[in-house]
């Protein structure tokens, strides 16, 4: 828009210019031949009513204009035939050669000084973008950073005051069309002495208050200039800080949530099987397309449609803040080089929100997704759950997150795990990539024959079912995500978010070498049980992830859309031992959000089987507690009948005093005896006493 506005005005400049150019002539016509001052004169007034004719772009107040020149050319053609030199020169031709040779020339001489310094800090951006990533030399990068600073700078502080002309210009252009007409007209009132008899005094109210108006237009003009002065300081002040190629991030924060961005790329174009060159052009998003335009271009073209597209970093010949878009069928890619770390950012998320945005829009089935998703990550445990496990919640809580809250770094960076673990020991060498998705071995849990066996069944993924009950029916958390699968690959440890990062690497470097674009979408579904793969269309399981199984997950360090687990399966048990799998996926700019979700599926999976070990114990406790309430209840029963029987046998001792201590000894020996004979002992003992 600056610089559709710039040609404007310097179209408006030169048209100024070369109509100035002719009424100067005419006036030095009129001023250099006394004998050819009617014709002189006559064309004077021929161009003033042309005015109406010629084109000013930026021509505010064209009608006041041309009226007033309109009644100025009829005076001129009418009554003035000649003019002194001298009151010519000092009137007429004083004021226009002024504006001629000062004006008009200083507006071409900041137009080239203000291209002089546009390619000096071309230039400079170029040096600086060359900077080597790898073999930094803080003194040379010091010294291009100066250049940079210096040449931005001036480009600057040229292109504001080249503007301030520009403005000006149409105040000038006024001033020096009408002083000189007006001093035209005082040379013949003067010289003819023909007031009184040729100018009425309606034409000398009129001339008086063009006089006016031309000291209004001056003073409007000395307000306006000193304004722009005062904003040009201002800005000076404030845009010190933007003359740096990478300005501070703390004071100019990283917008990841725009969907428009324009702004100047390095382009990467291949100029033979292994040379290429780099051009530095003005890129911007219109709609779906990424849009291009070069200096001196009248509109952009484009560059790729980016519905659907994928972005993500790249290392390209030692230079920084280099990505790669990729069109959604992989034949069709640009990389291309940001002039700083916070419009590298910003043009990766700009371009993810804008691609996330059209695939969203152009598939109604997948808007409803969408509207589902949103409500469905509402949903959170009741709350007598969370009454229950609020005790115990941050302990358990800080568990499955310290596998991605640690990516701090980037993915080719050494962390301080590998500072001990060498990479061979994360992931084997020439271990073998799956780019297609295969579902794992279903070997690893009891019932998992049973739901492979129900995977070409169509799922709803929200967990509901019709008239047959879905394994995650009973799960309270369901959180749906839109993936693309980049690939998988066994790797030897699961102890370490390094041994994600690393199969990361390795698998954009294998699909950047063999040149595979193409990603399978899926929905995850994320439950207390398992992850699932569902695919979008069909609504068909693709994959089952166990969830105990997933003993690993983080996202990328550096690209938030990058995100992988590590899955324990023993479908592949070589000298019985389990194999880990690593599943590398991409999503819309979620990955964080996916993993956190995968963090809380394992806590609310943990707080149940909490929940069913401490109920399993209850159960057990209460059981012990009513065997031995039994046992207490049968030997009271049996303290009760050892009175009873005593009671009788002291009733027959006292109605038989004789026989009362023999048969006393005897019932006493067999009662200790028989003790635990029951019922029908008790009656037995009854009928002998």
């Amino acid at each position: 828009q600056t610089r559709s506005l710039l040609g404007v005005f310097e179209e408006d400049a030169a048209a100024i210019s070369n109509y100035i150019n002719q009424l100067f002539q005419a006036m030095h016509r009129v001023y250099d031949a006394q004998n050819e001052l009617s014709a002189a004169t006559h064309l004077t007034s021929k161009l003033l009513k042309e005015y109406e004719k010629q084109h000013f772009p930026l021509g505010g107040d064209d009608e006041v204009m041309t009226s007033t020149l309109q009644q100025f050319s009829k005076v001129i053609d009418e009554s003035c035939h000649a003019v002194l030199s001298t009151q010519l020169a000092d009137a007429m031709m004083f004021p226009i050669t002024q504006f001629k040779e000062r004006d008009l020339k200083e507006i071409l001489t900041l137009k080239e000084v203000f291209q002089i310094a546009s390619n000096d800090h071309d230039a400079a951006i170029t040096r600086y973008s060359r900077l080597s990533k790898r073999r930094e030399n803080e003194k040379i990068k010091a010294e291009v950073t100066e250049d940079v600073y210096t040449s931005r700078k001036k480009q600057h502080q040229t292109m504001m005051h080249y503007f301030c002309a520009l403005n000006t210009l149409q105040y000038k252009k006024k001033i020096a069309m009408l002083e000189p007409l007006l001093g035209y007209m005082q040379a013949q009132i003067s010289f003819f002495k023909m007031g009184s008899e040729n100018l009425s005094e309606q034409l000398e109210e009129f001339l008086t208050n063009i006089g006016t108006s031309v000291q209004n237009v001056r003073r409007e003009m000395e307000c306006e200039i000193e304004n722009m002065q005062q904003t040009i300081e201002d800005l000076e002040v404030a845009s010190d800080p933007l003359y740096l190629p990478d300005p501070d991030p703390t004071k100019f924060p990283v917008h990841r949530n725009l969907t428009r961005k324009a702004g100047y790329l390095n382009a990467r174009n291949k100029t033979g099987l292994v040379s290429s060159i780099w051009e530095r052009q003005f890129y911007f998003t219109q709609g779906g397309n990424l849009m291009s335009q070069a200096r001196g271009d009248v509109a952009g073209g484009l560059v790729m449609d980016i519905d659907n597209c994928s972005v993500m970093a790249v290392d390209c010949e030692d230079r920084r803040y280099c990505f790669q878009i990729t069109s959604f069928d992989g034949k069709k890619s640009s990389i291309l080089q940001a002039e700083s770390k916070k419009d590298y950012e910003e043009w990766i998320c700009t371009i993810n929100n804008i691609s996330k945005q059209i695939y969203l829009s152009e598939n109604p089935e997948e808007i409803a997704a969408r509207i589902n998703q949103s409500a469905l990550e509402a949903v959170t445990p009741s709350p007598s759950f969370q009454q229950r496990h609020e005790s115990i919640r941050p302990l358990v809580q800080s568990r499955p997150t310290a596998a991605h809250t640690s990516s701090t770094g980037s993915v080719g960076s050494e962390s301080a795990t590998l500072s001990a673990l060498s990479l061979d020991s994360l992931v084997a060498p020439d271990t073998p990539i799956q780019f297609d998705i295969i579902s794992p071995v279903s070997e690893d849990l009891p019932g998992q024959a049973k739901s492979s066996g129900q995977a070409g069944r169509r799922a709803n993924p929200f967990g509901e079912s019709g008239g047959s009950k879905s394994e995650t029916e009973d799960s309270i958390l369901h959180q749906l995500f839109i993936v693309r699968f980049l690939g998988s690959m066994a790797v030897k440890s699961d102890e370490s978010p390094d041994v994600v990062y690393e199969t990361m690497r390795q698998i954009l470097a294998a699909r950047a070498i063999h040149n595979i674009f193409r990603m399978t979408e899926s929905h995850l579904l994320v439950t207390c049980d398992c992850l699932k793969l569902i695919d979008p269309q069909t609504q068909v399981t693709r994959l089952r992830f166990p969830l105990p199984n997933v003993v690993l997950y983080a996202t990328h360090q550096e690209n938030k859309r990058l995100f992988g687990f590590v899955l324990k399966t023993s479908g592949g048990r070589v000298d019985n031992r389990q194999t880990s799998i690593c599943y590398i996926f991409e999503s819309n700019n979620e990955g964080e959000k996916i993993c956190d979700s995968v963090g809380l599926a394992k806590q609310i999976a943990l707080h149940a089987e909490l929940d069913r070990k401490a109920s399993e114990k209850a159960k057990e406790i209460e059981r012990v507690r009513e065997k031995q309430q039994k046992e207490l209840s049968k030997q009271k029963q049996i303290e009760k009948d050892l009175e009873e029987q005593s009671r009788l046998i002291a009733a027959s001792s006292r109605s038989n005093p004789s026989g009362g201590e023999g048969h006393f000894v005897v019932l006493s020996s067999s009662q200790s005896e028989d003790s635990d004979l029951g019922e029908d002992g008790k009656k037995k003992k009854e009928y002998e006493t």
